[in-house]
């Protein structure tokens, strides 16, 4: 059984100071950071995933997605737009040796990972093609982004755990729901 850590959209506009910040953003990418160079120097907490990738939303014109007037439930402000430092990994995640970055979303809303692209191949593609069998998943934001993606890994077959303590969300009624949802759908929830 191999398993791969998915790194969702943990970018600088979703973080503190970004268009559309998550409180703890910037500290779920140092954690993550923290967890991935354990893992690149062998330490024995760290977890022995096969492989790493990360998702980023890519946006080029999302259409309705972006909006000046955003509900913050279908459309939002602008952000992640191809060419801004608001599409870039966050300072304290970067820079990761990921194996794939899977990029998301240029004309479309593209909340889950699965969406996303790497040379063409779709994640679940690349992700069958290394065998991988188990994900795990951490990122932001818990009740939109990580959950798309974990409740479409669950849907394409892979074992998923969601690691609850790598990750922020937008706001607590949002993330509880979310959380309800992945555990409905046979997510494991490490952490909860």
């Amino acid at each position: 059984m191999k398993t791969a850590l998915i790194v969702v959209d943990v970018q600088n506009d979703f973080c503190e100071g970004g268009s559309l910040p998550v409180a703890g953003g910037a500290q779920v990418a140092a954690d993550v950071a923290r967890l991935l160079h354990e893992r690149a120097a062998g330490g024995e907490a760290a977890p022995a995933y096969d492989h790493v990738v990360a998702t980023k939303d890519h946006h080029v014109d999302p259409g309705d997605h972006w909006a000046r007037e955003p509900d913050f439930v279908d459309s939002w402000p602008v952000h992640c737009r191809v060419g801004t430092e608001g599409e870039a990994f966050h300072p304290n995640l970067d820079p990761q040796p990921f194996d794939a970055i899977f990029l998301k979303g240029e004309h479309q809303a593209a909340y889950s990972g699965f969406e996303g692209t790497h040379d063409g191949r779709p994640l679940a593609q690349w992700l069958r093609d290394h065998e991988i069998t188990r994900v795990d998943i951490c990122g932001i934001a818990t009740d939109h982004c990580v959950r798309a993606t974990a409740l479409d890994a669950a849907g394409e077959g892979f074992e998923t755990t969601v690691l609850l303590d790598l990750c922020a969300g937008v706001a607590p009624e949002t993330t509880e729901a979310a959380l309800a949802a992945m555990r409905e759908a046979g997510v494991g929830l490490a952490g909860d």
